[in-house]
């Protein structure tokens, strides 16, 4: 194209004073250049369908300092962009592409529009005339044979070389220091000030020093390259070197193959470790079996995995134990808020291998309800004891070769978990837990809770053989921390093997407490939400706690603030720079109405209030005495009740029909009646023996025809003599009274050493009458 040419297309193209901006963030466009640009289909569809119909195609491109065109503002634009015309616009993808066509500089003068479409009113810089035309040649000739350099070591510049020459006349030195800029990788804020920049020597200048680095960067790539492909040449070459000299070696008898370099590395491995006298003659003795085998016979294949785990076992190896008490309590009080007596025995435990210099031959038992922290108290330990942990689960397990592995003459044979567990730890001594050992089971492949006998008693474990192994290895050293929700599904000989330690649960206050120091601070970390923009009351965890996550652990508490937190990110990104507050008025707009709601104390003749224990923590149980008829005598019991349940209510009937006298009723008001006794609700399944007084006063009310004293509950076993004996889970029924704003409570005398244990904020404000026999149930009850 002739400089006539070029001066004709100018001049006829549209020049308008009012444009209509497109943001682009990368590097920006030249009017030499013509390239094919891709924007967002939702944010500039409307605006290029604008440029179409109001500005014939034509609209201008500058570049913005934000890397999200589609979030700039007008001071984020630079001043100077160029106008170039739409063509082929297409949909695709969710993204527009159209082909953009260089036409000339322009400056922004006036903002017209802030918003999209951005208007401008712009002015289109004119290139002074330059009298020593001579300086102009000479720049121009450096600029093009600097592209010509450049061509041979890229062909991308010569296919761009070749588009430019179709187009422009080489000797305009205004269009080629554009299009010599254009086809830098320089940054996009160099390539701005040469579009920025009007006068062509200074221009001239600024790309000469472009497309010299250009060069400078496309010399020392083709140099990297040659020095690539010289050494891909050499590794080749050296890789047939190798094997010719494999080859030759074999010939002479002097080549080590795979087997001896496995049998060195097995005995690199146990170098340094301390095997017994019959580990290592088990060893030697395996190895030289090794030697003789083929190395494609299967018995191969299973000597050398035999000696892979036997050689990387950590025999000997011990970790040294912090026997620090200060470091033990605060890594828990860090990691643990409340559960102070949890700690405190764990401190106790600490303390004894402290004074005997190390805790060897301990079984820890951690029990309570889901979601109260036992597998991080256990971690916890772990890291106090700056010990290795190891953790696996044996919910669910049903074959013993889990725990003491499968005979290595099987295939796929694999050693057990608890020798699995040294491997991965390379300790002899880590911290290894067993999770959810009261849900192991059993098949015909075997009992894996009768070999964890072996494993948890401290008399057997330091000659613990496993089967894949074969050969004795020292557990004594192991700490081993077992969880579980309940003790009564571990077999007894299990069970006695084992130190229990019970976390009975939170109370309403201690789960405040860990959602405000623990769970909601790590949840606002993890979501990306400030702690600015979002915050949520004392008052709103409080009716959460009440109305949504009843139960003993945090687990569900944990999962209801971060539900909080989505629905709140949600109204974060709809809406920004709003901050928002979660309260008890408002918390239903998060989670929807309360789950819980207040029991209703029920009140009347023949109806009593006691306290039970679940999985889930403690509750308060309504029971209900009816008389149906007065043509026989009979007992009827509903409420889904388990046989020991079945079995107190029983007795507890036996007991009021037989001293009905003592408490001012008539001897024979039971014979001609038939009675319902009902524990709702009746969906439910109970059972257990801490009703017994219960029942008994719902009956006695019954047959005085009185009502029991309002807000009063109880627990206690009874028996035949009307003697009351203890009962467990008293923590849990204490919290589950207090919640339901109860203040009367009535226990077996046997368990007041454990009552005054509780902490003071748990047992303030109740009233508790401690009985040994019914008639002081009797007295407190129905006494005016």
């Amino acid at each position: 194209m002739t400089d006539k040419a070029i001066r004709k297309r100018k001049k006829d193209t549209f020049l308008p004073k009012q444009v209509c901006l497109l943001p682009i963030s990368e590097r920006p466009i030249f009017p030499p250049q013509t390239l094919p640009i891709l924007m967002n289909e939702e944010e500039w569809q409307d605006t290029i369908e604008y440029i179409s119909e109001e500005h014939k195609n034509v609209t201008g491109l500058v570049l913005v300092k934000n890397s999200k065109p589609e979030d700039s503002k007008p001071e984020e634009f630079y001043k100077v962009g160029t106008l170039v015309k739409i063509h082929h616009p297409v949909l695709t993808s969710g993204k527009v592409q159209f082909i953009a066509e260089g036409i000339q500089r322009f400056r922004i003068k006036k903002w017209i529009s802030k918003e999209a479409p951005y208007l401008v009113e712009v002015e289109y810089p004119v290139e002074p005339k330059y009298k020593e035309t001579d300086e102009l040649k000479a720049y121009a000739m450096a600029i093009i044979n600097t592209l010509k350099e450049l061509v041979p070591l890229n062909p991308l510049y010569s296919e761009e070389l070749k588009f430019f020459l179709n187009r422009f006349n080489p000797n305009e030195p205004s269009q080629l220091s554009d299009f010599a800029a254009s086809v830098t990788t320089a940054t996009r804020e160099e390539l701005q000030d040469v579009l920025e920049t009007v006068h062509l020597k200074k221009r001239m200048e600024k790309v000469l020093v472009l497309i010299k680095k250009e060069l400078e960067v496309a010399e020392l790539q083709k140099d990297i390259q040659d020095q690539v492909e010289d050494t891909l040449s050499e590794h080749q070459r050296q890789f047939f070197l190798k094997e010719q000299l494999k080859a030759i070696q074999k010939e002479l008898g002097i080549a080590k193959d795979d087997k001896t370099a496995d049998m060195e590395r097995f005995h690199k491995n146990v170098r340094e470790k301390q095997l017994s006298t019959t580990a290592r003659t088990k060893f030697d003795d395996e190895l030289d079996k090794l030697s003789v085998l083929e190395s494609g016979s299967p018995e191969y294949a299973v000597t050398r995995n035999y000696l892979d785990v036997f050689s990387r076992l950590p025999w000997g190896m011990y970790t040294q134990d912090n026997l620090s008490l200060r470091s033990a309590k605060t890594a828990l009080d860090k990691e643990h808020s409340a559960l102070s007596d949890v700690k405190s025995r764990i401190i106790e435990f600490l303390a004894i291998g402290a004074l005997k210099g190390e805790i060897s031959g301990s079984i820890i038992l951690l029990v309570g309800p889901p979601g109260v922290g036992k597998t991080s108290i256990g971690k916890s330990i772990a890291n106090a004891l700056k010990r290795k942990f190891y953790r696996f689960s044996l919910g669910g397990m049903r074959d013993e070769a889990e725990i003491k592995g499968h005979r290595k003459t099987y295939i796929g044979a694999m050693p057990g978990k608890i020798i699995q567990a040294f491997t991965e730890t390379g300790s002899s001594n880590p911290v290894i837990m067993l999770d959810e050992i009261d849900k192991i089971g059993s098949s015909y492949q075997g009992d894996p809770s009768s070999a964890l006998l072996e494993v948890l008693d401290p008399e057997q474990n330091s000659q613990f053989l496993d089967h894949y192994l074969d050969v004795r290895f020292d557990l004594s050293k192991v700490l081993f921390i077992c969880t579980a929700n309940q003790v009564d599904t571990i077999p007894r000989p299990l069970l006695d093997r084992m130190e229990t330690i019970r976390l009975s649960g939170y109370i309403a206050e201690e789960k405040l407490q860990i959602a405000k120091d623990h769970l909601w601070p790590k949840l606002i970390s993890n979501s990306g939400v400030s702690k600015s923009q979002l915050k949520v009351t004392d008052s709103a965890i409080k009716s959460i706690i009440d109305g949504y996550a009843r139960e003993a652990g945090v687990r569900h508490l944990d999962k209801l603030l971060a539900k909080i937190i989505r629905k709140s990110a949600v109204r974060l990104v709809e809406k920004k720079n709003q901050k928002l507050a979660v309260n008890k008025s408002n918390l239903s707009e998060y989670l929807g109405m309360p789950i819980f709601t207040k029991e209703s104390h029920l009140t009347g003749v023949g109806i009593s209030k006691g306290l039970a224990w679940t999985s889930l923590g403690g509750v308060t149980l309504n029971i209900e005495a009816a008389k149906i008829h007065g043509q026989s005598r009979g007992l009827k019991l509903t409420g889904q009740l388990g046989e020991v349940m079945q079995e107190s209510a029983q007795i507890a009937y036996s007991y009021i029909a037989a001293n009905l006298e003592s408490y001012g009723a008539s001897k024979d008001v039971l014979d001609k009646s038939y009675i319902h006794l009902h524990v709702p609700e009746g969906a439910t399944p109970k059972d257990g023996p801490s009703a017994g007084i219960t029942m008994a006063s719902a009956l006695l009310s019954l047959v005085l025809n009185k009502k029991i004293k309002a807000k009063y509950a109880m627990t206690g076993e009874m028996t035949l003599s009307g003697s009351v004996l203890a009962v467990g889970g008293i923590r849990e029924k204490v919290i589950a009274a207090k919640r339901e704003g109860i203040n009367n409570l009535i226990l077996p005398e046997s368990v007041e050493s454990r009552y005054l244990k509780l902490p003071s904020y748990v047992t303030k404000g109740l009233k508790v009458s401690f009985v040994s026999h019914f008639d002081q149930v009797y007295k407190t009850l129905f006494s005016r």
